[in-house]
C-alpha cells in the first residue's frame, strides 16, 4: 500500500509531466477542433447573405393597384380583347392575366396591352384559349 501511495504523490504535488505522445495527441485534437470551427464559420456567415424578397409596402400596393387599373382600361379599349373575361392581378409590378378567350390572337393581344402599360415589369399570361 505504501508503494501505491508514493507513486501518486507527484500528481498531488503538481509535479506530473505528461509524456510527449500525450502532448502531441492533445495538440492535434486542439488543431482539429480549431480547423472545424474555422471551416464552418464562413458557411454560417454566408448563409445570411441571401436577401429575402422585399415585403410589399403600402407604396408598392398603391402602385400595383394603379397598374391593375391601367391594364384593365387598356384591355377595355382594345376591341380585339374581351376584357370582361380576363382577370388582372399585379404584385410588385408583375401583372398576371387569367381567364378564358376565344382564340390565340386575343391571348397575345391581352399580353401586349398589359406589357405596354407604364410600370409593368413583367407579364405572366395564364389566359386559356377555348
Amino acid at each position: 500500500m505504501a508503494a501505491a501511495q508514493s507513486s501518486w504523490q507527484h500528481v498531488r504535488l503538481g509535479q506530473y509531466q505528461p509524456s510527449p505522445s500525450c502532448i502531441n495527441m492533445k495538440t492535434k485534437f486542439n488543431q482539429t477542433v480549431l480547423f472545424l470551427i474555422l471551416a464552418g464559420a464562413p458557411g454560417a456567415f454566408l448563409a445570411g447573405c441571401n436577401p429575402a424578397p422585399a415585403p410589399e409596402t403600402t407604396g408598392n400596393y398603391v402602385d400595383d393597384t394603379a397598374i391593375t387599373s391601367k391594364v384593365k382600361a387598356a384591355l377595355l379599349a382594345d376591341d380585339a380583347v374581351k376584357s370582361l373575361q380576363i382577370s388582372v392581378t399585379t404584385t410588385q409590378g408583375t401583372v398576371q392575366l387569367s381567364g378564358v378567350v376565344d382564340n390565340a390572337d386575343q391571348k397575345s393581344a391581352a399580353a401586349k396591352d398589359a406589357a405596354a402599360v407604364a410600370g409593368v415589369k413583367d407579364v405572366t399570361n395564364n389566359i386559356t384559349v377555348k
